[in-house]
């Protein structure tokens, strides 16, 4: 058997002022295990166009194993702006492949023989990706495997029904500050209390939200990213995992996010505990905000 690390769901182009960088968080996701020496694969698909062939191009020199179906749809584009301070915008292009996966017997094989899998709410905008995601989650073993909802959620591309399936089908979630006032809300949960002098929330302003989700849902645990004011990890068992977001120089925050995702589940498949892999998963994105696009190499000093 496989011990598959599947980053399932959008493979795309970031067209960012200096050009199209590679992305879709599920890759970035797998590209980040396979740094660390497991078996990352990413699984999506891709247009019969120009596009698709360059993202096979660009894919193979980093060692990414992938499984992209070609269907007769454009391969993903999303037009990417950046604020001063490199915080990305998107618009992101409707009707492409990744929209579109089929569940197909060599998904179903990669399934049978994952070990772990991350996806999103993007992909599943569209019910063809949604049904594969779904048939994906279940044939995976129900036993000793992660399944790692990072939620992402982008613009309207979202829904409840969307949201609270994949809760049900996943055990550890992943999302921000932002994400978690919305998704508390889509829930019915309490909203998190604003602070009216613009002053950051604090733990006490998030865990009551993180523990409800967790405890209706059954998940192991939270990952909770809180941009300048640092991140968390809620544990089923009632610890937390805090650590501070370090001052870099920001090329941009393109993929900072997924390769956070990325090192943590690596760094807990590799046989750390929670507070090592997240103090290895904030330094890795920190990295990452340094360089531009979502794939850069990191240096082997920090895989270690």
């Amino acid at each position: 058997m496989k011990d598959y690390i599947v980053g399932l769901g959008e493979i795309l182009f970031d067209c960012l002022p200096d050009g199209k960088k590679l992305g879709g968080a599920p890759a970035n996701f797998a590209y980040h295990i396979s740094n660390f020496g497991l078996d990352g694969i990413a699984v999506s698909a891709i247009g019969k166009d120009a596009d698709g062939a360059r993202i096979k191009a660009e894919l193979e020199p980093r060692g990414l194993k992938f499984h992209l179906e070609e269907v007769d749809y454009p391969t993903g584009t999303v037009q990417v702006s950046l604020s001063g301070n490199g915080i990305p915008q998107y618009d992101i292009c409707q009707g492409v492949a990744y929209d579109n996966i089929p569940w197909t017997p060599e998904i179903e094989e990669i399934a049978k023989n994952a070990r772990g899998v991350c996806f999103g709410s993007l992909a599943q905008r569209n019910a063809v990706s949604r049904n594969t995601i779904h048939r994906f989650l279940d044939t995976m073993s129900p036993i000793g495997t992660l399944k790692v909802f990072d939620i992402n959620l982008r613009q309207n591309w979202y829904s409840k029904e969307v949201v609270e399936e994949s809760l049900k089908k996943c055990n550890i979630l992943k999302l921000n500050d932002e994400e978690i006032c919305t998704v508390s809300t889509l829930l019915g949960f309490d909203p998190v209390p604003a602070k009216p002098d613009g002053t950051p929330l604090q733990l006490v302003d998030f865990e009551d939200q993180c523990r409800g989700i967790m405890k209706k849902y059954e998940l192991q645990m939270i990952i909770l990213t809180c941009g300048i004011n640092g991140s968390y990890v809620f544990c089923e068992d009632g610890r937390v995992s805090f650590q501070p977001t370090p001052e870099v120089k920001v090329a941009d925050t393109v993929g900072a996010g997924d390769s956070f995702t990325g090192s943590f589940v690596a760094s807990l498949l590799k046989g750390y505990g929670v507070e090592k892999a997240h103090e290895k998963a904030v330094a890795i994105s920190a990295f990452v905000c340094t360089r531009k696009g979502a794939m850069p190499i990191v240096p082997a000093s920090m895989l270690e």
